[in-house]
């Protein structure tokens, strides 16, 4: 039996690869990439109609009279991923949430989502970011605390952050993160574009020259941590800094990612492991790709590193917002209680002077190996998580 540790005991969420994540991890292995023209959106009002982007298939997932969209989402994720741990209603007692989203239940304040039961706009809780969270609390009955994170892309990673340090200081035992975003509508995908992160050609290669912005998505993630001896994903360390440099772009040279890495790293938690995968964030924007793939050649492609292969979760997702950080680890879960990395799509570009693996296949994952996650939240926000067996 292993030692205690912060085990991943339950994953639930949907997104464009299907509505739970074995069936996501199973679509990640056909290969497929289910990304559509947005005309086909039912909420994206005729915006960008060639524009590719990932969106639930299963409009249930948003459906419910008392919360928004993202809200009841969200309940519906925890629900699968508490389920999936086997928590009684004594052990969610003292359990505590943490919800990262970038844009909460916007479509509630632009009027997209009709289900809600009708309340005048701004006067009730589907004017608060922290409604998801809240939601959660309510519906699975837990009295530990919530919190809700809005740092952009970097939001679900660093719901996961919260929910291990949480567990590691011994506040709590179990712990819920859970990441939503449904970005796909008109007045946003305006703004996206005006600000200039959307793609333009349609190229979901984020280290190619050619990539020129994001191909954007809906989804939705939930983790279920526990202090525990039982098998599983570990998450191992958790870390964070900031570029301090603007609050759109990031610096070229990948610095402040470069020390993040270096830091991760040196943690007594992961120096002794061999760090054989990472998955990157991998935006999609040229200028994020850049500064990225400066970032992962400065750390590990100097000599006598061990071989590194790369994981790539946007081209088969799309990119989520405050959700793809916790997607990515709930779908790279999935393969790892296998002992497995998750793949790639076939025919990804390496970042620039690398010559890191790309592999098509999932790869054999050791107890001993590490994953580190990265996300980038918009503002200069890194986050980066180890994880382990």
């Amino acid at each position: 039996m292993s030692a205690p540790g912060i085990v991943i005991s339950g994953l639930g969420g949907a997104s464009a690869l299907g509505g739970d994540i074995a069936a996501q991890a199973a679509a990640m292995s056909r290969p497929v990439a289910p990304l559509r023209p947005l005309a086909a959106h039912p909420e994206a009002g005729g915006e960008f109609p060639e524009l590719l982007a990932g969106w639930i298939d299963d409009r249930s997932w948003l459906a419910g009279r008392k919360y928004g969209g993202a809200s009841n989402a969200a309940v519906r994720a925890a629900r699968a991923a508490v389920a999936e741990a086997g928590w009684t209603s004594a052990e969610l007692d003292g359990c505590h949430v943490f919800c990262g989203t970038s844009r909460g239940n916007t479509g509630e304040l632009f009027g997209i989502w009709s289900d809600r039961d009708p309340v005048r706009r701004l006067s009730t809780s589907n004017s608060m970011h922290s409604e998801p969270a809240a939601a959660i609390s309510i519906e699975l009955d837990i009295r530990g605390p919530w919190l809700t994170v809005s740092n952009g892309c970097s939001s679900g990673l660093d719901a996961l952050a919260l929910a291990f340090l949480t567990l590691s200081s011994g506040a709590a035992s179990r712990a819920l993160a859970v990441g939503v975003d449904f970005p796909l509508m008109p007045q946003l995908l305006r703004l996206y574009h005006a600000t200039g992160i959307l793609s333009t050609n349609n190229v979901s290669d984020p280290y190619s020259p050619r990539t020129s912005g994001m191909l954007p998505a809906e989804a939705v993630a939930a983790v279920a941590l526990e202090v525990s001896d039982r098998p599983g994903p570990r998450v191992l360390a958790a870390l964070a800094n900031s570029d301090a440099y603007d609050n759109v772009g990031l610096p070229n040279d990948g610095a402040p990612t470069i020390r993040l890495l270096e830091t991760m790293l040196r943690h007594p938690a992961v120096r002794d492991r061999r760090v054989t995968a990472v998955c990157p964030h991998a935006s999609g924007t040229l200028a994020h790709g850049v500064a990225e793939s400066a970032a992962l050649a400065a750390v590990f492609g100097t000599p006598g590193r061990p071989p590194l292969s790369l994981h790539l979760m946007k081209p088969f997702t799309g990119h989520s917002l405050g959700a793809c950080g916790l997607l990515d680890v709930a779908l790279s879960c999935a393969f790892l209680r296998r002992g497995l990395l998750p793949p790639n799509l076939p025919g990804l570009t390496r970042p620039i002077g690398t010559d890191f693996a790309l592999p098509a296949a999932a790869l054999p994952f050791a107890p001993d190996d590490c994953l580190l996650k990265l996300a980038v939240g918009m503002g200069g926000r890194n986050a980066i998580i180890a994880l382990s067996l």
